[in-house]
């Protein structure tokens, strides 16, 4: 039960070693909306030098409890869980961090109201969304039949294959955030597949020997996983690859003990819902806002 915050001021801290139970009482609170939020102070802790998964964490606190909360990463993205007292934590993080602005997530009604809060509705965006969330309890998921009956196998990647895979994390950044073809992005991209496979948290479809599609986790705790990046070459699609790869990888995930699974998803991407759909995954009521600017501004 959220606790009402009535007759306390809240106080703005940023939060060190020591706060993280504090932290995980409350975003606890907002589960499904929470993710990069618990997985991420979970691999990295609440310290900031920079380290992948790393950032500045901003809470305001009345009587002892957190009521809101933003983090600036490593990344730059800004992220936020403030149904209360947002522009206060918001205008902190960025403050404290001193981190350029690459994007923003979190509740869709949050990430609005962060835009306007740091003056930032007018910046160039090439991707700005209010997403469609999902939800499904791994004991619904249903496997499809070429998985099941192993006319395809899902797999962590062989190390040979990375590059092909750094190609496909290209491909969907620019057809699905909408980013420049830059040999920049290449690069970033073969270090963010480089970085899944040391931490085993991707997975690849291989039917006959050839790669067909891709899945991975973008946040992970021990009973949930939100899964994010999922690619179908373009000649691939419409013969069930992606529902066979999220769902390989979400009975490895089930086979450890998570018990849940969320994703999000573009609301007009209907091949993507029903692909989903189909392993058994069903929209919340709660919508995910996704903001990646054309440029990054201090």
């Amino acid at each position: 039960m959220t606790q009402s915050t009535e007759f306390f001021v809240p106080t703005i801290k940023t939060l060190q070693p020591g706060d993280e139970t504090l932290l995980e009482n409350f975003l606890l609170q907002h589960t499904d909306t929470s993710m990069f939020l618990r997985s991420n102070w979970r691999e990295a802790g609440l310290l900031d030098q920079g380290a992948r998964f790393q950032g500045t964490y901003v809470a305001a606190i009345a009587d002892a409890t957190i009521v809101a909360v933003a983090a600036h990463y490593w990344n730059n993205m800004l992220v936020v869980q403030a149904p209360v007292q947002l522009a206060e934590v918001v205008q902190a993080v960025v403050s404290q961090s001193n981190r350029p602005i690459a994007g923003i997530s979190g509740p869709s009604v949050q990430v609005q109201a962060t835009k306007q809060v740091l003056e930032l509705i007018n910046r160039p965006t090439q991707l700005d969304e209010s997403e469609i969330l999902f939800s499904l309890a791994l004991r619904d998921l249903q496997v499809p039949r070429a998985l099941a009956l192993g006319e395809v196998e899902c797999r962590v990647p062989d190390p040979e294959e990375l590059e092909l895979l750094s190609q496909w994390c290209a491909a969907f950044n620019i057809e699905a955030l909408g980013k420049a073809e830059t040999p920049d992005l290449l690069s970033t991209c073969r270090r963010e597949i480089a970085a899944r496979q040391a931490t085993a948290r991707h997975w690849v479809l291989v039917k006959e020997n050839i790669l067909v599609a891709y899945t991975g986790f973008n946040a992970r705790l021990p009973d949930i996983v939100q899964i994010g990046g999922v690619w179908t070459p373009p000649q691939l699609r419409g013969k069930g690859y992606a529902k066979s790869v999220v769902a390989g990888s979400l009975l490895e995930a089930r086979s450890h003990g998570v018990e849940r699974a969320i994703l999000f998803t573009n609301q007009q991407n209907y091949a993507a819902q029903a692909a989903y759909r189909g392993i058994g995954f069903r929209p919340t009521k709660e919508e995910f806002g996704l903001v990646i600017f054309s440029d990054e501004l201090s």
